[in-house]
């Protein structure tokens, strides 16, 4: 067993007490899909969340984690966060602003607490996997650890 190097993700839920556990997939640093992901951990894709970040019509950002075999719907996304209209990030940006490159952007542990949504269709499951904050790692968690350790609610954000 190769030991994995904790990421920031990782401490925080440490430092909360939340168990978790790391699966580590093989990677050439370039960023996967999550259908693929899922296919990699052997796991079902309705298991492995996706981590999406969108701006409001003012640039403020805000979180949605959903299934990576689901659609995120930006309406309803923008319903549940209270603001007129949600678009994504650009690629571009989103280390500068989360610390994370795309493919490894855990809702856990950006640069800053960001208005974070889970997919309702999380709630029950006994656990998910999200991006443990870098390509090639996730956590298995419960869904409710992650909307404690991410200071998320739920909502119905995917079709």
């Amino acid at each position: 067993m190769t030991k994995v190097e904790k990421t920031n993700a990782m401490r925080i839920l440490d430092k909360l007490g939340i168990a978790y556990e790391a699966l580590a997939y093989e990677s050439d640093g370039t960023a996967k899909d999550g259908v693929t992901v899922a296919a990699l951990v052997g796991e079902d894709a309705q298991r492995v969340y996706k981590t999406l970040v969108t701006l409001d019509e003012k640039g403020a950002p805000h979180v949605c984690v959903l299934a990576a075999d689901r659609e995120l719907d930006l309406k309803a996304a923008a319903r549940h966060f209270g603001v007129k209209t949600l678009m994504m990030e650009k690629v571009k940006d989103l280390k500068a602003l989360t610390g994370y490159v795309r493919g490894g952007c855990s809702p856990i542990g950006m640069k800053k607490p960001f208005p974070t949504v889970v997919d309702e269709r999380a709630k029950g499951l006994p656990y998910v996997l999200v991006s443990a904050g870098k390509i090639g790692l996730q956590l298995k968690i419960q869904p409710e650890d992650v909307v404690k350790a991410a200071g998320a609610g739920y909502g119905e954000i995917s079709r």
